[in-house]
């Protein structure tokens, strides 16, 4: 199993490298649609809806979705990161929220489980991860950056991790994930280090507290969206939301972490000293 997640990883890793680097900010925009699709398929998992008929209507309101934010942000023109960032931060707001819903759960399930409200969430938050990666891709040199946040999120997962199972024991949220612990919680966050290396060995100029302040803010909202899937999945009686990635689920299990992460990346760039 752990042979086959690491290999996975290493495919999708490349995979996303070369797509990211060969290809325009505009075009790798679009690229990700499909993407955001394929979760909001796998989100109609967690629904618990069958009928494909509602199945495909959702994918049809979240593409809308995704169309109308492209031009209420002015995509195919003069991009308005403006628009962005009020979206995003209240995107961010949301997530503060769900924060409160996960340390409630299972007493908040009531607030947010029912269907048409747990759709309209996912619609909200996949939008939204595609609109932060829009936005961080229109930055200039928004192709390192995308892949720093990415990055970001990545070693709190991979930290999470191995930290967790090497010296786990205490539980960070049980009734939510019972696999996740406090030691892999901060583990995820030490791995944050390297980051901070790289940029103090690479562009020292840019490392400054505030951007360390806002790594590490970028890296607990990866564990929250990392959290708040598991949530769902618990209360929706699903280990994965789906099958697409062997060793790892499906798609919205990749990106649960960045779900959360890249809208509060894309607000902290501009104050963060990075961009």
């Amino acid at each position: 199993m752990l042979k086959q997640r690491i290999i996975t990883a290493i495919l999708m890793a490349a995979g996303f490298v070369v797509i990211l680097f060969y290809v325009s900010p505009l075009v790798f925009s679009l690229a990700i649609v499909p993407v955001i699709l394929l979760a909001g398929w796998e989100w109609t998992t967690l629904l618990k809806i069958r009928i494909l008929k509602i199945r495909i209507l959702f994918l049809f309101c979240l593409f809308l979705s995704l169309l109308g934010s492209a031009f209420w942000l002015g995509l195919a023109e003069q991009f308005l990161f403006e628009r962005a960032q009020i979206l995003l931060l209240g995107v961010v707001g949301l997530w503060a929220v769900m924060f409160l819903w996960v340390q409630g759960y299972p007493s908040s399930a009531i607030l947010w489980s029912p269907t048409p409200i747990l759709s309209m969430l996912g619609i909200v938050l996949l939008s939204a991860t595609w609109v932060s990666i829009t936005t961080v891709m229109l930055y200039a040199h928004g192709k390192l950056l995308l892949l720093f946040g990415i990055l970001i999120v990545v070693l709190a997962d991979v930290g999470g991790f191995i930290i967790g199972k090497l010296f786990g024991k205490r539980k960070l949220a049980a009734l939510v994930s019972p696999g996740k612990t406090w030691e892999g919680f901060f583990g995820g966050i030490l791995f944050q280090s390297t980051l901070i290396a790289s940029l103090f060995l690479l562009l020292p100029e840019k490392l400054t507290p505030l951007t360390i302040a806002c790594i590490f803010a970028v890296a607990l909202f990866s564990v929250l969206g990392d959290l708040f899937e598991s949530m769902v999945k618990r209360h929706s009686g699903v280990k994965d939301s789906g099958t697409l990635l062997p060793g790892h689920g499906g798609v919205l299990d990749r990106v649960d972490g960045v779900m959360a992460a890249l809208p509060m990346y894309a607000i902290l760039l501009p104050i963060s000293g990075i961009v």
